[in-house]
């Protein structure tokens, strides 16, 4: 496809997190870059995903300590430098950096991470850990306490010594960690929250405000760890999606016996038995037993679907009633489920379009609010006469909120729980400009077969024009042996018509695409397709023409059989449209959608279908390129362009499109890898359903960004008039983080299914 690229640049995770517990994914897997180059319709591109070239080699690394931009800039410094280090690639928010770098080059990229105080990992070794307690926490308990005892002797007057020794403990037993991270980030340049805070914090004392240092210090490090707590929630919520795969499955031996193994150790060709109630363990095929599984986790259907020998099931969904065994068509690391974390996990770490404009402007955010408080703390003592201590009290508040923290969190949070509430109903959207982009569709165009209609047309006409074809075949044999080569769903009805039994051998078939296919049988070639295909072999007579238009007028789809020199046979087919269809068009005329219907089939069986789907402009006869120049024609006529389809003639249009979408991606590889967006089933209301999402989402993103930056203005007022104190700089700064996160985290409630019937 023809989309923006997904970025592989860093998606700026939580800003004040520092040392909230591992996420512990542990997954390694390969990136799958999309190649876009769609100018003018989203993003630019930023770059492709990392690729080791000759004599180098990529390491991926889970860094517990990087969840934010001031740690992704110590680290792109630190590393930019070595000659070694060929390119980086960041994941704030699962703290996965992955570096190419030389051969053998691996623990001095390790050691130069190691010297920022943080704790490199590499992937193979890096376990899930469970959760586990806020390190140090004891620590800062007994900092609370001392800074609360500080207050309480300077209420009382004690000597001031006092107050200073309890200050001063607590800001140790509190705050050297902050004061750790925060020399090490001075030492490098850059200005994080932990070298602001130690600063503000070291000038509280110096002014001698001692118990203020101290409660901000331990009120400080007390939001960190909420706020982890709270990040970590949007950061694990696709480990949601992990946990559905069992741990056990219980697997046939060669003698005929079961035993259950550890789920990691199915192979291609098991066969294992689901037992009521039990968790598949792994996508496969039914071999014996049939029963009705619940695929909620992975395509959002509400209602249990009954599956037999023969269907397919996948890792994680739920069988609900009878027991059957399944062979295992894909093990642990490439079921749908594991290709859905993955993506899940890659959209996580692509950065939204708002995400771009935050990047910038917290760059200029934090040197502007820093030179501010120099110029508030040197200014008014020396050009109006103001008193020292009061102007650098004013300045050390300014230097609390000079870190965008919460601006910065702001956008990814909302992204990755809107993401993560799409997975959970059966919409994998493959990154956040599709997400953020989704509310501006105002055109979807939607194939035909298989889309809106069942796919499984059936043959409802055949008229034999000539008995036999100059070999003595029946006209009947031959266009079922060339439409049982054939997997477009309206051959397949003519093939099933005939039984598929006693099929003649096909030589030199080629499939025509948009009229039909061709084929030697025996020492004749003959020719099955639509009346495009027959006029281009020059068959047709007004006879003909008039049966065609019959049986078109009466919604059906005509095919013609010729040996080149006249036509053979009329077949005719029908599909039926969808139950859910027609409430999926309604929907989206609602939401302001407009909708368009191209496909192969003759234009007026595609005018029947239009009209019974409700759909606003419907076009027949369609080439592939035809459905391209199309679409393009309604890119840039107000809105975005949506295009929906599952079939090869489908592709030019879905790459030109703005957003494309892929049906019934379950169990196809391809599909979740290659597209925009893929519907895991083949319920097209699940579009209105993104739409939805993708405007909640963006409700969510303007008002956290003017929640973020509201409450800066307003505490840079109050600070500059001197109204605020280092108490409010602290709640301005990480509550306004508290505060984005739990509002971004609301669109996981998205994510419930619907209730059950």
């Amino acid at each position: 496809m023809s989309k923006p690229s997904q970025d592989v640049l860093p998606l700026a995770g939580g800003c004040c997190a520092k040392d909230a517990p591992d996420d512990g994914h542990g997954h390694d897997h390969d990136h799958h870059g999309h190649d876009h180059d769609h100018a003018g319709h989203g993003a630019p591109a930023e770059g492709p995903a990392l690729r080791a070239g000759p004599g180098q080699a990529l390491s991926r690394l889970r860094i517990g300590q990087m969840d934010c931009p001031t740690e992704e800039t110590l680290i792109r410094k630190k590393l930019g430098g070595m000659p070694d280090v060929h390119g980086l690639e960041f994941n704030l928010m699962q703290r996965l950096l992955t570096v190419v770098h030389a051969e053998g080059a691996r623990d001095a990229v390790m050691g130069a991470i190691r010297s920022l105080g943080m704790t490199p990992e590499p992937m193979e070794d890096a376990a899930r850990p469970a959760p586990a307690k806020p390190a140090g926490w004891r620590l800062l308990a007994v900092g609370g306490v001392l800074a609360a005892l500080a207050e309480a002797a300077h209420f009382a007057a004690l000597p001031a010594w006092l107050t200073a020794v309890l200050a001063l403990a607590a800001i140790a037993a509190s705050g050297l960690g902050t004061y750790r991270k925060g020399w090490i980030a001075v030492r490098n340049g850059n200005l994080n929250i932990n070298a602001l805070m130690s600063i503000a914090v070291t000038g509280a004392v110096l002014i001698g405000q001692w118990p203020e240092a101290a409660m901000v210090m331990f009120l400080f490090n007390v939001a960190e760890l909420i706020e982890a707590r709270a990040l970590d929630r949007a950061r694990n919520a696709v480990r949601g999606l992990m946990d559905l795969a069992p741990q056990t499955a219980h697997r046939r031996n060669p003698d005929g016996s079961w035993t259950d193994v550890p789920a990691a150790q199915l192979r291609l060709g098991d066969t294992v038995r689901v037992r009521p109630g039990e968790r598949i363990a792994a996508d496969g095929t039914l071999v014996d037993g049939r029963s009705a599984v619940d695929q909620a986790p992975i395509t959002g259907e509400s209602l249990p679907v009954e599956k037999t020998v023969g269907d397919e099931v996948y890792a994680g969904t739920i069988n609900t009633s009878g027991g059957f065994d399944y062979r295992v068509t894909a093990a642990a690391g490439n079921t749908t489920l594991d290709r859905i974390i993955h993506a899940v996990e890659q959209a996580q770490g692509a950065r939204a379009p708002t995400q771009r404009f935050i990047d910038r402007f917290s760059r200029i955010y934090t040197p502007a609010v820093v030179l501010l408080a120099v110029l508030v703390a040197v200014v008014p003592p020396l050009a109006l006469g103001h008193a020292w201590m009061d102007s650098l009290y004013r300045a050390l508040a300014l230097l609390i909120i000079a870190c965008p923290c919460a601006l910065v969190i702001s956008t990814p949070v909302s992204v990755v729980s809107g993401l993560t509430a799409a997975a959970r109903r059966g919409i994998l959207i493959k990154g956040g400009v599709y997400l953020e982009n989704g509310r501006k569709l105002r055109w979807l165009a939607l194939d035909k077969t298989g889309t809106l209609t069942r796919g499984k047309p059936v043959q409802t006409d055949f008229e034999t024009l000539r008995p036999l074809t100059a070999s003595g075949l029946a006209p009947t044999l031959v266009a079922a042996s060339l439409a049982g080569r054939s997997d477009h769903p309206v051959s397949l009805a003519l093939a099933q018509a005939h039984g598929g039994a006693g099929l003649l051998p096909v030589s030199d078939f080629k499939a025509l695409a948009g009229r039909g296919v061709s084929g030697r049988i025996g020492d004749e070639t003959f020719y099955l397709g639509n009346r495009r295909l027959m006029r281009e072999l020059d068959v047709l007579d007004a006879g003909i023409e008039a049966r065609v238009d019959a049986l078109e007028a009466a919604g059906k789809t005509a095919n013609i059989l010729s040996d080149g020199q006249g036509v053979l046979a009329l077949a005719a087919v029908a599909d039926t449209l969808k139950p859910s269809s027609a409430a999926a068009i309604a929907d989206l005329h609602a939401l302001g959608v407009r909708t368009l219907m191209l496909t192969g089939d003759n234009n007026r069986a595609a005018q029947a279908v239009a009209r019974e789907a409700g759909i606003d402009e419907a076009h027949g006869d369609m080439l592939p390129e035809d459905k391209l120049a199309r679409v393009e024609a309604k890119i840039g006529d107000g809105g975005l362009v949506g295009m929906v389809g599952d079939g090869i003639n489908d592709a030019p249009a879905l790459a030109r499109a703005d957003i494309g979408f892929a049906m019934g991606a379950a169990g196809t590889g391809t599909a979740i890898e290659t597209a925009d967006v893929a519907l895991m089933d083949d319920d097209l209301r699940k579009i209105g359903g993104f739409v939805r999402l993708s405007r909640a989402t963006h409700r969510v993103l303007m008002q956290n960004i003017a929640l973020a930056l509201g409450i800066k203005l307003v505490f840079l007022v109050l600070a500059v008039t001197g109204n605020a104190t280092l108490w409010m700089a602290v709640f301005a700064d990480v509550g306004a983080s508290l505060l984005v996160v739990a509002n971004g985290l609301r669109l996981l409630r998205a994510a419930r299914p619907a209730a059950r019937t």
